[in-house]
């Protein structure tokens, strides 16, 4: 199993990390993602001697592009090895912590790296699809994913045609708020689906004793749950899901 979002940087996480990590490799989870989310969280993971299946990305969320420092300031991370994507990048409507202009610009500078490195852009949607997915046209031969994905089928099959994977949460399996989105898993074609947790955020409310906070080690109950929306065998998910991360983060 391999899980595309890990906020290993994040306060949360950040005390317990070689528990988390541990429990994770006993859950037989083979390789992950830690996010950078600012200048801040991107140098302190690149600062640290991760175990191999730990992997990186560098760069700035929507909700702190008024922080951004500029390219230049992430530059020396975007082309360290241990990189494997760009971002988190993207755009978000919802919470708007930053206004929408200055989100767009350091989208774009994000987005611009990724293709001139030819690496993958790992890109956050919230309400923002139509110009997200204006920007990832705007630069033909883009690859990436968009994580977290909670759009609808119309921003669905625009991701798709870009050529871009789909990475999902617990959030799908929320009675809440995620059955519209869980109508639509099963037109995600299996060899552009992802998995992720997003800890230590989104605990899956399926999981029961429900924990404080979400760990890559709950990652194969989110596979579980998704490969039952899609009416598939959860092995079958997994291999394939764990093949395209590595295919596409080329790790």
């Amino acid at each position: 199993m391999f899980d595309i979002a890990v906020n290993l940087a994040d306060a949360q996480l950040r005390p317990r990390t070689e528990a988390i990590l541990s429990q994770a490799w006993q859950a037989r989870v083979s390789g992950l993602l830690a996010l950078g989310t600012d200048l801040e969280e991107s140098q302190y993971l690149f600062d640290q001697r991760w175990d191999s299946r730990v992997h990186l990305t560098a760069g700035t969320h929507p909700h702190y592009a008024d922080q951004f420092a500029g390219g230049d300031a992430f530059e020396a991370m975007w082309q360290d090895p241990r990189c494997v994507a760009i971002g988190e990048c993207g755009l978000d409507y919802y919470r708007m912590l930053s206004d929408r202009v200055t989100q767009q610009q350091v989208a774009c500078v994000q987005l611009d790296a990724a293709l001139r490195l030819g690496k993958p852009a790992l890109m956050h949607d919230r309400e923002a699809s139509a110009d997200l997915l204006s920007l990832v046209q705007a630069r033909p031969g883009l690859r990436g994913v968009v994580h977290c994905f909670t759009g609808d089928r119309i921003a669905l099959e625009g991701y798709l045609n870009a050529g871009l994977s789909i990475g999902l949460t617990a959030w799908c399996l929320d009675e809440r708020r995620g059955q519209s989105l869980a109508a639509i898993v099963p037109h995600i074609p299996l060899d552009r689906l992802l998995i992720e947790t997003d800890s230590p955020y989104l605990v899956p409310r399926t999981l029961k004793p429900r924990p404080r906070r979400n760990e890559p080690a709950f990652i194969s109950h989110i596979a579980i749950g998704i490969a039952a929306l899609r009416g598939e065998d959860p092995a079958t998910l997994i291999d394939q899901t764990t093949a395209n991360a590595r295919a596409l983060f080329q790790c």
